[in-house]
């Protein structure tokens, strides 16, 4: 059953550390904005977050296929709450500092990236193949609870008392998910070869994905909505503050509407696909979030950044849904870790590349021009789902993607 007791306590830490990581990164990109008055300060933000995690990137998989991945996810809870509980102290003697505010960024990359390699390569452990499709909805009903609470809270927390009650608190939350962990009980599978270097390790899920090439291009396609997401994080500040003239609160409650359209999707995305196929809800959805984006371009009404934002959350986080259980039903769970990484290798490059860059269009133009880029984006990943559709109808009458 998806309910049995680990995944309940995984599901639970999940929504804690994602209430820790959405208030401390809404709050710090306000906060940044709020010092400075520079998106592009924003975007050099988010560039280290990124190439912190890209960096890392190639041992994450095979930290996360080589050692007990709950042991792994326990460990990024722990090492998280100390550097953040450090951050706060300094941020309390010293107050403002860009430096400080780079650091977090540069910890929250490499966390990141080590955490959803494990945390999603354990759910394959934790739940059999029928499973996963209504686990893939949980967990990201999970990530937008705790998402859209933050989005709330850290609006007014920032308001009102700080930037360092922010991190404190995310400092905290991380202690809850460790011992939430804690009681995470199942029979890990075997973990090989450990006499392998990390290079030949990294190079087999390379290996894979190069034999597997319509495969990989489906990953390619996951990764859209996370690269949309992280836009979306340095275009929204911008946005609320320059465009619409509004305040942190404000801002709060934008990113709590793409939360709670995030949460609606995982209970919409799993029997919205299976109505109708993956493949045709996957094209219907990336034109929903397409049209939304170029009218937010247009807009200059603060209701409709609610209701944009809201689209947005519900968009992403449904073609997360789908594309992942679909990536988890193909990819070996021995190479999952791997594969993933490769994966989320590619977003953490192309999010470096775009998050200065599109701070500077910010400041340059408008913030405007940011909701026209991600528009560009979610357009690419429409395309490039069809070629791999009408590639899989050429081999088979049914779709069934390639399995080891």
């Amino acid at each position: 059953m998806v309910f049995k007791k680990s995944f309940i306590m995984f599901f639970l830490a999940d929504i804690v550390s994602g209430f820790g990581v959405g208030m401390s990164t809404i709050g710090a990109n306000w906060y940044l904005l709020d010092k400075t008055g520079s998106a592009t300060a924003v975007g050099v933000m988010l560039t280290l977050n990124v190439v912190a995690g890209f960096l890392v990137s190639p041992l994450t998989g095979i930290i996360t296929d080589k050692f007990n991945r709950k042991n792994v996810i326990q460990g990024t809870f722990i090492v998280r709450a100390v550097l953040i509980g450090i951050l706060t102290a300094l941020f309390i003697k010293d107050g403002f500092s860009i430096n400080y505010i780079y650091a977090f960024a540069i910890v929250n990359g490499i966390r990141w990236s080590i955490y959803m390699s494990a945390s999603r390569s354990l759910i394959q452990e934790l739940l059999t193949e029928k499973e996963l499709s209504k686990g893939n909805s949980l967990i990201e009903i999970s990530l937008q609870v705790g998402m859209f609470m933050a989005g709330a809270a850290s609006g007014f927390i920032y308001k009102f008392i700080g930037f360092e009650a922010i991190l404190f608190i995310n400092a905290l939350m991380f202690v809850c998910s460790y011992l939430f962990m804690i009681f995470v009980k199942y029979h890990s599978i075997n973990l090989e070869h450990h006499e392998e270097g990390p290079f030949t390790s990294f190079t087999k899920g390379l290996q894979y994905l190069n034999t597997h090439k319509l495969t990989f291009l489906l990953g390619i396609v996951s990764i859209v909505p996370l690269i949309s997401t992280m836009i979306y994080n340095v275009v929204l500040p911008g946005y609320v503050n320059d465009t619409l003239r509004a305040d942190s609160v404000v801002f709060g409650f934008s990113d709590m509407s793409y939360g709670i359209g995030g949460l609606l999707s995982g209970f919409l995305a799993a029997p919205f696909a299976k109505k109708i196929s993956e493949n045709k809800a996957v094209g219907i959805i990336f034109i929903l979030a397409i049209v939304t984006l170029l009218g937010l371009a247009a807009n200059r009404i603060l209701l409709f950044i609610y209701l944009g934002s809201f689209i947005i959350g519900l968009s992403n986080s449904s073609l997360r849904i789908i594309m992942n259980t679909i990536l988890m039903e193909v990819v070996p769970k021995r190479l999952m870790g791997r594969t993933l990484s490769v994966w989320m290798g590619i977003a953490l490059l192309f999010q470096a590349l775009l998050a200065s860059g599109l701070g500077l269009l910010i400041d340059t133009f408008s913030p405007s021009i940011g909701f026209v880029c991600m528009g560009g984006l979610m357009l690419i990943g429409l395309s490039l789902q069809i070629f791999v559709s009408k590639r899989f109808h050429k081999k088979v009458p049914k779709i069934n993607y390639e399995v080891v």
